[in-house]
């Protein structure tokens, strides 16, 4: 039964963070993205105590359920283990945790938090790596079978449905993404929770509180037999058959060894978590047999190392008959635009840690992963495919770690994040042909047709943009007919002012 629970609610969480990640129509974050927050490392990095409590005490009273049941990354292995069993039963062995290397990868990741190393944060946190997967490589085919049933529904008159458009946002979080899906699928295959026990972070660090759960998996000495079924159906590879042992570090109470145990040998029970009892975490047994009392001292410096890491830091349809229209190509801008309520780029580069949940979400096609190696798969704006509608706020609903806050619709059309630059060779204006397209479709009013020579009322009129009252949406740049070079172009800035 707790097994059956447990996969229940593992299946739950799953299917709704994928979809939330899925999702085109932008519906599923009014009612999923409380999920997202749910996920340990952004609810540390978003400063979200009560989310940490409940996680903190959930792993206290009943272990690492939070990698089994809400850790999205760490279901998906533990579906791919079960593809492996079916190939071969009874396939795992015990082995001694690699301490040392988890303790590396934990550092790491404190390190790098510290020091604002945000590539190396987003590279090794479990949720990022889970929607990275799903961004990069599934939500392209999920958005192409919606635009197939947009098509046969529209054949019907029936619009249930409608088409998006479908385009490849970056190279390098397209292969970062493959070599994480494969690396994890490899790993869990052949190993089940490799990954999870030794890599991992926010594993490691909640594995230091599950060693002093109040429930865990325990034997009766006088029921085993020691045939050692437990132990070849761990995936976890940390029970010991022969010595009896558990090391509640790495079990993340899957239930595997309850169910194949066919002499009610092991139990998931209340107990003493501190007591001196018959099942000790075979990491605290030494070589001569005595207990090695360091979880308490290693809890405390790892919770003590994050917490400080934490407090430190429309596509337009244009054509012209035969005419080949071309795409608009990404400026070299001067400082990357971040969205609103990202409030500087500090900031964002802080918290962010590349979950891609916001460029999923984005309607416009404005975010994507950037590909510059200091803030790589951080999402950055451009506007070849779309501009920022100030009445539009999905990213700051939906980002779980306080990257981007929570900005209403009114707030965002005083938030300036940039200013436009008019570039007067790549404008026709400039040349003579008649196009006020910049001024007519700012909406906040700060561009105006002016004479390109002011002393000359014959000469062409000009866009003039009034930096003051620019919010650095886009619309200008997006709209400009100028190809494949546009004459508008947003610079970011460092720190976003209300005007």
């Amino acid at each position: 039964m707790l097994k059956t629970i447990r996969r229940l609610l593992a299946v739950v969480f799953f299917a709704a963070i994928t979809f939330l990640l899925l999702d085109v129509t932008g519906t599923a974050h009014r009612w999923l993205s409380w999920m997202a927050k749910m996920q340990f490392l952004p609810a540390v990095l978003a400063g979200n105590v009560v989310i940490i409590v409940i996680l903190l005490v959930l792993t206290l009273l009943f272990g690492r359920i939070y990698c089994s049941v809400i850790c999205p990354l760490g279901v998906m292995q533990d579906g791919i283990a079960w593809l492996g069993k079916r190939r071969k039963k009874n396939r795992y062995t015990y082995s001694p945790a690699k301490t040392i290397m988890r303790y590396v990868f934990f550092i790491v990741m404190v390190v790098a938090i510290l020091a604002g190393l945000a590539a190396v944060v987003r590279l090794l946190a479990p949720y990022s790596a889970y929607g990275r997967i799903v961004t990069m490589l599934f939500q392209p085919l999920y958005a192409l079978l919606n635009n197939l049933l947009a098509s046969i529904a529209e054949s019907v008159d029936s619009y249930a449905f409608y088409s998006v458009d479908v385009w490849f946002k970056s190279l390098y979080a397209f292969i970062v993404a493959v070599v994480t899906l494969v690396v994890i699928a490899v790993l869990s295959y052949r190993n089940g929770r490799t990954y999870c026990n030794t890599v991992c972070p926010v594993g490691t660090l909640l594995g230091l509180l599950s060693r002093f759960s109040v429930f865990r998996i325990r034997f009766d000495e006088d029921r085993c037999r020691k045939c050692g079924l437990c132990n070849r159906n761990c995936k976890s590879a940390c029970i010991d058959y022969k010595t009896l042992t558990v090391d509640h570090s790495r079990c993340v109470v899957c239930g595997d060894c309850l169910d194949v145990c066919k002499h009610d040998a092991i139990s998931y029970v209340a107990g003493n978590p501190f007591a001196a009892l018959s099942v000790r975490s075979s990491a605290d047994v030494s070589a001569g047999g005595d207990t090695v009392d360091s979880g308490k001292r290693s809890f405390l410096l790892s919770t003590g190392l994050l917490s400080v890491a934490a407090l430190a830091q429309e596509k337009e349809s244009m054509h012209g008959g035969l005419v080949v229209i071309e795409d608009k190509v990404i400026p070299n801008r001067q400082t990357p635009i971040t969205p609103p309520g990202s409030q500087s780029a500090r900031n964002m580069a802080r918290k962010c840690t590349g979950c891609q949940l916001c460029v999923s979400e984005c309607p416009n096609s404005v975010l994507r992963p950037n590909d510059d190696l200091l803030t790589f798969m951080q999402p950055v704006m451009s506007y070849e495919r779309g501009y920022c509608r100030p009445e539009c706020n999905r990213c700051s609903q939906v980002c779980p770690t306080g990257a981007i806050i929570s900005v209403e619709h009114d707030e965002k059309a005083s938030i300036q994040i940039g200013h436009a630059v008019w570039v007067k060779k790549n404008c026709l204006a400039a040349d003579g042909v008649s196009c006020d397209n910049c001024a007519r479709h700012c909406p906040t009013g700060a561009i105006e047709m002016v004479f390109l020579n002011e002393d000359d009322d014959e000469s062409p009129m000009v866009p003039s943009v009034n930096e003051a009252a620019c919010i650095g949406c886009g619309a200008c740049e997006h709209l400009c007919p100028a190809r494949p070079f546009s004459a508008m172009v947003v610079e970011g800035h460092e720190v976003h002012k209300i005007i």
